[in-house]
């Protein structure tokens, strides 16, 4: 392997938020962003990003609150979509990134389309992996939350369920799906994930971006504009068992996009613990063709 296919690990400084982020590849090459989404970290991208630096710049971070960046309190910093977006915008300033592709994984979601609706020109396109934008893929799950964003009153926060906890946290990647995947997932991916969300006062950030969520709901049709108007090229993965995005959720990408490749993979929310090679394979596949176009 060259050395620069190697994953770097390191953090910079942006407006007094250390910014941890993984990083492989050379700056010659297209940059692509991969955000991570609730409650993991850059740490869920450590299986594809040298061979994604075969073909790009592979640029990691963990968003403030989570993995190994700075978690200010709700006091110091205002966990918002738009806010986090704030600090990537600058955050990729600093590490010198202008172009880029985007990928889009649940929470980071929201985060790369704040990006992109600001500035459409700078997206190349973009890789959506369970990454929701549209109605369809929310189901009657979402129906508590939905009440919960309408009317955030005591009566409906308590009827919520209960997900942070250690259990909601390991549910993100065992949940809907069947034992022989369940089995493939390693327990460290979620013992990490709890021990970052054990900080004093991570739990009230992360239920602030939760509450926030409903906010990027309210923006879907921005969202399906945007998609229709700038008409990115897209990469979709998706893991069929995904217990929180309904697999409807691909065909509103459809709808609105004319250049999609879709893949569906017997795999849950975060199907990069089980799919890694598949997805990286379509990735680079994905960048060197648009690239190239």
């Amino acid at each position: 392997m060259r050395a620069t296919a190697k994953a770097r690990h390191q953090s910079v400084d942006v407006d007094g938020i250390e910014v941890f982020y993984r990083e492989a590849g050379t700056p010659d090459r297209p940059c692509l962003l991969l955000l991570h989404g609730f409650p993991s970290s850059s740490h869920c991208f450590r299986r594809v990003l040298s061979p994604l630096a075969e073909v790009s710049r592979v640029v990691a971070p963990d968003l403030p609150g989570f993995g190994f960046s700075s978690a200010p309190t709700i006091e110091e910093y205002e966990y918002t979509f738009a806010n986090l977006a704030d600090t990537m915008e600058r955050f990729l300033d600093r590490i010198g990134v202008e172009e880029f592709f985007v990928y889009l994984h649940d929470f980071g979601a929201p985060v790369g389309y704040h990006l992109a609706l600001r500035r459409p020109e700078r997206v190349l396109g973009l890789v959506v992996q369970n990454g929701n934008a549209h109605d369809d893929g929310l189901g009657d799950q979402w129906d508590g939350a939905r009440a919960y964003w309408a009317d955030p009153s005591e009566e409906n926060r308590a009827k919520l369920p209960e997900w942070l906890n250690f259990e909601g946290t390991r549910g993100q990647y065992l949940d809907g799906l069947p034992e022989r995947l369940r089995v493939l997932h390693p327990p460290e991916t979620w013992h990490l994930d709890w021990e970052r969300m054990s900080r004093p006062g991570d739990l009230d950030v992360q239920f602030q971006l939760f509450r926030d969520y409903g906010a990027y709901v309210a923006r879907f049709g921005d969202l399906a504009d945007y998609h229709r108007t700038h008409q990115p090229p897209c990469l979709l993965l998706w893991g069929r068992h995904d217990a929180f995005f309904d697999l409807a959720e691909i065909m509103g990408y459809a709808r609105d996009l004319d250049r999609i490749e879709m893949h569906v993979f017997d795999a849950g929310h975060y199907l990069l613990e089980t799919h890694a090679d598949e997805s990286a394979a379509a990735i680079r596949a994905f960048v060197t063709d648009v690239s190239l176009a």
